[in-house]
């Protein structure tokens, strides 16, 4: 599965080899169980707004600039166009709310898998669309073992968020200038899919969300799990001991 996979990658983007040094991870939804507080925070905020954002719309534009999903939110329902600084007053109410929810579990699994990703020698990177301070915090608090700041890419970081390639890329730049045969990329909803494959690295979809398999296949997945603790059980399959 994983040779298929790996092969059609290559054909597809024309490189000679997958030869991965580092290892880029979203946030939301790979490295917490934070979604469905997502998906309360953005519904409350919305509403307060006079806006209609359900639970799915909260998972299907996941990964990108909050100001970008509610500049989009905004032209689409009420027809008017807000610049960047109004959109972000609206995204502080929806990040105070998420911040006054009980804290998002660390994903199962995703420990571990940072481990065997270190043992492979390999780096590893976090990609998000959020800034907040305090998710970074939590973030090198959690997993400093296998992070540190400056292999964090944030929405401050990028004018142009996911699906767009830049955040990936930057990704990449951070990593020590590596190709994009020289990654892989681990999300797990649409617009963070379409970032990895419009960067042109290996993406790895796990569908811890409500969406059906087929739209991260259709945004351009590489290979598809359902828990991360089942990418982490097969990640010698993908990356073997012995490929270095």
């Amino acid at each position: 599965m994983y040779a298929l996979a790996i092969k059609k990658y290559l054909e597809e983007h024309g490189f000679e080899a997958l030869r991965p040094r580092a290892v880029l991870f979203d946030m939301d939804g790979v490295l917490y169980d934070s979604m469905p507080n997502h998906a309360i925070a953005w519904q409350e905020s919305m509403a307060q707004q006079g806006l209609q954002m359900t639970a799915d719309d909260a998972y299907a534009t996941e990964g990108a600039r909050g100001v970008d999903t509610i500049r989009l939110m905004v032209k689409r329902q009420l027809g008017r166009v807000i610049d960047e600084a109004k959109a972000q007053r609206m995204y502080d109410v929806k990040s105070r709310i998420f911040h006054s929810l009980p804290e998002a579990p660390v994903m199962p699994g995703i420990r571990e898998l940072m481990q065997k990703i270190k043992a492979s020698g390999l780096q590893v990177g976090v990609v998000t669309g959020s800034g907040q301070r305090p998710l970074i915090q939590r973030i090198l608090k959690d997993f400093g073992d296998y992070v540190d700041e400056a292999h964090i890419t944030t929405a401050y970081d990028v004018e142009r968020g996911k699906p767009n390639p830049d955040p990936y890329l930057m990704g990449l730049q951070k990593a020590g200038s590596l190709a994009p045969y020289e990654a892989i990329v681990v999300e797990n909803a649409p617009l963070g899919v379409r970032a990895g494959y419009a960067a042109r690295i290996f993406t790895v979809a796990v569908n811890t969300g409500p969406l059906p398999d087929e739209e991260l296949l259709m945004a351009g997945a590489n290979l598809i799990f359902p828990t991360i603790q089942e990418f982490c059980d097969h990640w010698h399959g993908l990356v073997p001991l012995d490929l270095f």
